[in-house]
């Protein structure tokens, strides 16, 4: 019967996963071709993902997180990049990424990332890049981002062409053609990153960027919160909860509840927290300092002691001998000088020794004599029991508890009072090493459908999807509910599409249909799908930025595509110049005012007729 009701307790360990260098690929030999196969890169803000564009059957060869470690001051070969840093946390303080959120700002580490990359494909980077590049980017992606990674890629490393498109876009374009979804699509993608997530509404096969959404909520965020909610109910255990653990927890033990305040309830259940909170077991060591231990471990312990303090008395009575020999040997060599007859050295000496007369010399050399005597003695005649009426001089031994006897030589030692060993508090050492994770399971991946516990002003998900809705039409949508695709990395939680489909029931008219579909694999489908899209547009046509087109149109130019931003130019009216004021100069009335009239005017009209046409030129 007692086991019947024993817990059953589920005890995890950390992998504390450790990275690998990535090893440097032979290209292959389409990419050498006249037509070479285009190179895919996914640049997340969390994993950067990076391979050839050359069958359907081909995955990237590269994934590593998308930092750089250097040190200041260090040489730019000496940075190390992704999966090149083992573990990430003792260089946490050093690492650095491109990305400020989801966009890249810092083209430094991102011109570091694409030399790993391109180095690591096998292509030397040196000259030029003759491969066409896929790279993604973020939704709206601001023109002046654009422009600088265009600049970067054709300037820095010679690409001939050049395609932008949005992950979740392509992620969706690649499901839809493995679900044979017939083109145009029509549908609203849900993706969730490691710092944003985004409603991005696709009408005809076009992303409707006007009505789409970013909330500044996702995997970082709950990582953080996650880690300050370990950090303050562990505070024996801060060092241990690192980041790279708190996101083990999250990818590996939480899951999204499908009603949340239920879920909750149910957690108050002691019989259901002992079946689901998980205990993680940090890594510990199994010797436990001032434990229970035998009468026989005592013992011993006490004559390891005992021998350590008699080596250190003796080795101390050594060094006190060598030191009174020596200062008794100059001072015999302070006296001798008297006795030579050399009174001015003899003085000199005596005031370099603070003494006044050759009778406190020798006062003091009576003294030390007698010491090194008493000294030689001591080393020849020393025993256990000299050692213990030195112990006061020593320093406390490791173990306080061990070492009163030693330090007191009216304490018989075989006197002290033994305490039984059922009487010895049992410590469990790997139970105080645990950290059970309960509710935090289910709290923290709420925060992307309630962000305000971590102080965030700002709508969840299906919030934000509901006010997307809004701003259609009811029949567009019906078409929109009815292809919900769901995708990136922080969509891999359990129960994340059944949350989903509950949130729109009841957001939704009654009797109303809706589809959501989570991606095949939410966190690489970004990857396949642009790889197919490359595949299926060769370099030169639509969707592709050549130099060319770089160099007349700007850096900002993009060709549109299935899976790509909007393109909007920017329009820059350029203002009149103002001016100078020109000194005031009396002229008679008579015959100035025609005069001026005549000769301001047609100054005017050209500059504004300028204008009107840069205007027009920027518009078309």
């Amino acid at each position: 019967m007692a086991s019947k009701h024993e817990p059953v307790y589920q005890i995890f360990s950390f992998q504390d996963f450790k990275s690998f260098p990535d090893p440097i690929y032979e290209p292959p030999s389409q990419s050498l071709a006249p037509t070479a196969a285009p190179i895919v890169i996914d640049n997340g803000s969390f994993q950067t993902r990076a391979g050839w564009a050359l069958e359907e059957r081909e995955a990237p060869r590269l994934l590593f997180k998308s930092v750089a470690a250097r040190s200041r001051g260090a040489a730019r070969s000496e940075t190390q990049i992704g999966n090149d840093i083992p573990n990430l946390e003792p260089l946490r303080w050093l690492l650095k990424s491109q990305f400020d959120r989801n966009v890249v700002v810092n083209f430094e580490i991102q011109e570091l990332m694409f030399d790993h990359v391109f180095a690591h494909l096998g292509i030397g980077s040196e000259g030029s890049v003759s491969q066409p590049i896929v790279v993604t980017e973020a939704p709206c992606n601001p023109l002046h981002c654009r422009q600088m990674m265009s600049e970067l890629l054709f300037e820095c490393y010679h690409v001939p062409y050049v395609s932008y498109g949005v992950d979740s876009l392509y992620s969706f374009y690649h499901n839809n053609t493995q679900r044979s979804v017939q083109p145009p699509h029509t549908g609203i993608v849900l993706s969730s990153g490691y710092h944003c997530s985004h409603i991005l509404p696709v009408i005809n096969g076009r992303f409707d960027a006007v009505n789409c959404k970013r909330m500044n909520v996702a995997g970082s965020q709950s990582a953080s919160y996650l880690q300050r909610l370990l950090q303050l109910k562990y505070p024996g255990h801060l060092a241990a909860v690192t980041l790279s653990r708190v996101e083990e927890l999250l990818h590996e033990h939480s899951y999204i509840a499908e009603d949340y305040q239920d879920e909750l309830e149910k957690w108050r259940s002691p019989e259901f927290y002992e079946r689901e909170v998980h205990r993680m077991q940090l890594p510990f060591s199994g010797k436990v300092p001032g434990g229970s231990v035998s009468v026989e471990e005592r013992h011993e312990r006490r004559a390891q002691q005992l021998r350590r303090l008699q080596e250190i008395n003796a080795r101390r009575r050594e060094e006190k001998l060598l030191q009174d020999q020596e200062r008794l040997d100059r001072l015999m060599g302070v006296q001798e000088l008297l006795e030579d007859g050399l009174l001015d050295h003899f003085h000199k000496n005596l005031v370099e020794l603070n003494m006044d007369s050759a009778e406190e010399l020798q006062s003091y050399i009576n003294k030390l004599q007698l010491a090194v005597e008493q000294g030689r003695h001591k080393l020849l005649h020393s025993d256990g029991a000299e050692g213990k009426t030195e112990v006061s001089e020593l320093e406390h031994p490791m173990d306080e508890g061990d070492g009163v006897a030693l330090m007191d030589p009216d304490f018989p030692e075989d006197t002290l009072p033994e305490k039984p060993a059922h009487v010895q508090p049992v410590f469990n050492m790997a139970e105080y090493h645990q950290l059970f994770v309960g509710t935090e399971r289910l709290r923290c991946p709420e925060l992307l459908f309630q962000p305000s516990p971590t102080g965030e002003e700002q709508m969840g998900l299906m919030e934000a999807l509901q006010y997307v809705l809004a701003r259609y039409t009811s029949e567009q949508q019906e078409a929109l509910v009815s292809n919900v695709f769901l995708t990136g990395g922080n969509m891999l939680y359990p129960g994340m599409k059944e949350r989903v489909e509950r949130e729109l029931l009841a957001m939704r008219p009654f009797q109303s249909q809706f589809k959501v579909t989570m991606a095949s694999q939410p966190a690489l489908d970004a990857w396949y799908g642009a790889r197919d899209w490359a595949l299926e547009h060769p370099a030169g046509g639509e969707g592709w930025i050549s130099r060319q087109e770089y160099e007349e149109k700007g850096g900002e130019y993009l060709s549109e595509h299935c899976a790509s931003n909007l393109f909007i130019p920017m329009k820059l009216v350029k203002p009149l110049l103002a001016r100078p004021a020109e000194p005031s100069v009396t002229i008679p009335t008579s015959t100035v005012p025609s005069a001026a009239v005549t000769t301001v005017t047609p100054a005017l009209t050209p500059s504004c007729s300028a204008v009107a046409a840069d205007v027009s030129m920027v518009a078309s």
